[in-house]
Parts: structure tokens; C-alpha cells; sequence
């Protein structure tokens, strides 16, 4: 594309460059004219730099600046730059950093994957480095593998790249979503929720360069770490217990139980075995007496032995509050019964001031017992349905 016709598709695609800024006076002129070239409709953020960044600025009238006296953080920035470009009438905004380490000349890429887009689709395009080539720190490719991971785990969609900062986002899409955080970790939260929401995530390929004599970062990496963990491990929790289980049941309303169980269970791509130990683990778990922590114990071990983590997730609900009692009874009378106690609980017992402690030895030998027990007869009662359908399900040779 040339560059009166990049000009024209960013006009065409309502699309600007937001550029949040902080402390990068070696690089940010070098970079401030490399995207001119494609675009004036840029939107610059002073995030409170203390260096020569507003003189800086100033050299360049025909930008849309966004200033505040204090530094607020990366996610903050960002999202100050959104708002105003929402204001401007923009509907998505390309993201580049101002430390050099992005081409503007890969602008065009993100216009392209834009414009070749299906019709009404909504879509956030993320920029895929070359974690492999030379002068990489061996950290960013590190947190950049960590980082994919558990987008991976929260959202089911694997990509190669989700920590660089030169994307592409549908302002209009996300203008009334809510978001929490104001640091580095907005990054991932941002594309976590419009994953969640239904919009299309992806990688396109771009350059990068790591000048350890121009670049200057501002990633803490105790506190900035400390504080994506903790992301990372609410936005598991909430995956588990609210957002996979409103998917499952929103395409279970949308198909019906018959069509739901075909397509999205028996007929997705896992062997018989792979699902009957995922059934297995799930029903383990849900009887284990790890209250608290079957949720994150079994998207864990799931992940971990590379089993099928929606179904060992559905099978662990095997201790959803309705059938507590039952669990917890047949597990205190199996433990009784392995001890040689001769004495066996009732339901109405266990649920008027019972005491646990005093009975603890009983339940956990109990509890584990009947878990392995479940376990097995779920695993192999359901690898015995799911080969024989699997068989069935097989193109006859007539």
C-alpha cells in the first residue's frame, strides 16, 4: 500500500494511533514522525513525563495531545487515549509505543487484517514478534510464554504473542466494557474480556527492535509481575465459575441438550480416552475434601496432563452445593466402614450441628477413597459409551 492509500484507509476505517508516552525522549521524535508518514490521526499521552517529552511534543502541532501532571501507569494512558479517541468519532485505534522498539512501517499490516475482516466482525489484532531473534531479553520472552499460557487457560485460544504493545483495538466495541486496572497488566485484561465478549483475537506478524542503548523500560519486575499474577489468577477464577459455565449454557439454550451433547462433548476433537480420564479427574476432584479449591485444582491438573478442561471442570461439579450432603455423607460412612467403626450416619445427622473435626479422620480416608472409587467407574464407564460411539460414528466402507 502507498502511502496516500494507507492515509485513506485509516479515514476510511475511522482507525487513529494512540501513542502513550512516559520518559522516552531518545526515541519519541524518531517515532512521532515515522507514524506521520501514514497518518495524522494521531493521539499522543503525556503520561507525566518528567524529561523533554512536552518540548518535544510541541514540535508538532498537528497532533492530538493528551496530558496530566502525574505518572498514572501504562493501562491508564491507554485508556485516557481511547476515550478521547471514541470522542473523536474513531471506532478503532492502532497502539504503538514510543521506546522504538515498533516499526510505524508495519502499520499497514494492521489495515490490511482490518480490512479483510468478515462483515460486522469485531476485532483485536495484537502484534506477533520474533521472541527468537537476537537481542531479545531472555526475560520478555520468558514473560511473553507465561503470559500466553494463561490467556490460553483463561479464554481457550492460543496465540504466539499477547504482551506486545503494538495492536490494534475496536475502541467502539469496548467503549462501554469496564476495566479495572491502570498498569502494564490492562494489556492483558483488555484482551482477556474481548475474548470473553466475543471478539475475534488474533496475531498479525510484525518486526521489532531491542536497542539496549535508546530503550527505556518502565516494567518493574516485582511489582509489575506481583501484579499480573494476581490478574491472572482472579481472571482464572472467574473463567471457571462464571464465564465458561454462562458459554456452555448459552449454547446449550442455543442448540438444545441433543444437538449440545453431539457437538460440543461427544464430537469434539479429544479421544475417547483423553475425555473418559478427563471425566475421571473431574469426578476426583469434586469428591476430594479440597473445598475451596476444586475449581483451581482441576483446571490445573487438566492443563498439566493435557486433558479436556471443560469436561473435567463439568464432571468436578459433582459437589455443587445441592448434592454436599450426599458427598459428605457417603464419604464419612466409607470411611467408618474402612476403619471398622460400627456405626453409620444418616442424612438428617449430618445436617443438624454436625461437628466434623471430631469425625475428620473418618472423612478424609473416606473422602479419597470414594473419589478414587467414582473415578475409575466414571472413566471407564465413559471411555466404554464414547468408543462404542465413536464406532458408530465411523463412515461406513459400503
Amino acid at each position: 500500500m502507498e502511502t496516500t492509500q494507507i492515509h485513506k484507509a485509516m479515514k476510511d476505517l475511522r482507525c487513529c494511533v494512540v501513542m502513550p508516552t512516559y520518559n522516552n525522549e531518545k526515541t519519541l521524535e524518531r517515532v512521532i514522525k515515522g507514524v506521520l508518514e501514514y497518518t495524522t490521526a494521531l493521539i499522543v499521552v503525556n503520561d507525566g513525563a518528567t524529561d523533554s517529552t512536552e518540548a518535544i511534543l510541541a514540535l508538532f502541532p498537528q497532533l492530538t495531545v493528551v496530558s496530566y501532571g502525574r505518572n498514572q501507569g501504562k493501562g491508564f494512558a491507554l485508556r485516557q487515549g481511547f476515550k478521547q479517541a471514541v470522542e473523536m468519532g474513531y471506532e478503532y485505534a492502532i497502539t504503538i509505543d514510543s521506546d522504538g522498539q515498533h516499526f510505524p512501517e508495519d502499520i499497514p499490516i494492521f489495515l490490511k487484517a482490518l480490512s479483510e475482516r468478515e462483515a460486522q466482525e469485531s476485532i483485536l489484532l495484537i502484534g506477533a514478534r520474533n521472541m527468537k531473534q537476537e537481542g531479545v531479553p531472555g526475560k520478555s520472552s520468558f514473560g511473553n510464554k507465561f503470559s500466553n499460557f494463561w490467556f490460553w487457560v483463561e479464554t481457550g485460544i492460543q496465540l504466539q504473542d499477547t504482551q506486545s504493545g503494538f495492536r490494534l483495538y475496536p475502541i467502539g466495541a469496548l467503549k462501554d466494557k469496564k476495566f479495572y486496572t491502570r498498569k502494564f497488566e490492562f494489556e492483558i485484561e483488555v484482551i482477556v474480556k474481548s475474548a470473553w465478549s466475543g471478539i475475534t483475537v488474533k496475531n498479525v506478524p510484525v518486526n521489532v527492535l531491542y536497542d539496549a542503548e535508546e530503550r527505556v523500560s518502565h516494567f518493574r519486575p516485582f511489582k509489575d509481575f506481583t501484579r499480573i499474577s494476581i490478574l491472572n489468577t482472579w481472571l482464572v477464577f472467574w473463567a471457571f465459575v462464571y464465564v465458561k459455565p454462562v458459554q456452555l449454557f448459552k449454547r446449550y439454550r442455543r442448540k438444545g441438550w441433543k444437538r449440545f451433547l453431539m457437538e460440543d462433548f461427544l464430537q469434539s476433537n479429544d479421544s475417547p480416552k483423553i475425555k473418559a480420564l478427563s471425566m475421571a479427574l473431574g469426578v476426583f476432584i469434586g469428591i476430594s475434601p479440597f473445598w475451596g479449591f476444586h475449581t483451581y485444582l482441576v483446571i490445573f491438573l487438566a492443563v498439566t496432563f493435557k486433558l479436556n478442561r471443560i469436561i473435567a471442570f463439568a464432571f468436578s461439579n459433582v459437589s455443587i452445593p445441592p448434592f454436599i450432603p450426599f458427598v459428605v455423607l457417603a464419604s464419612l460412612n466409607v470411611g467408618h466402614f474402612v476403619l471398622g467403626l460400627d456405626y453409620e450416619y444418616s442424612l438428617t445427622e449430618i445436617s443438624e450441628n454436625f461437628e466434623i473435626l471430631r469425625h475428620l479422620k473418618s472423612y478424609l480416608i473416606g473422602s479419597f477413597i470414594l473419589a478414587s472409587m467414582a473415578a475409575i467407574a466414571t472413566g471407564l464407564v465413559g471411555y466404554v459409551v464414547l468408543s462404542i460411539f465413536k464406532t458408530k460414528m465411523l463412515p461406513s466402507n459400503e
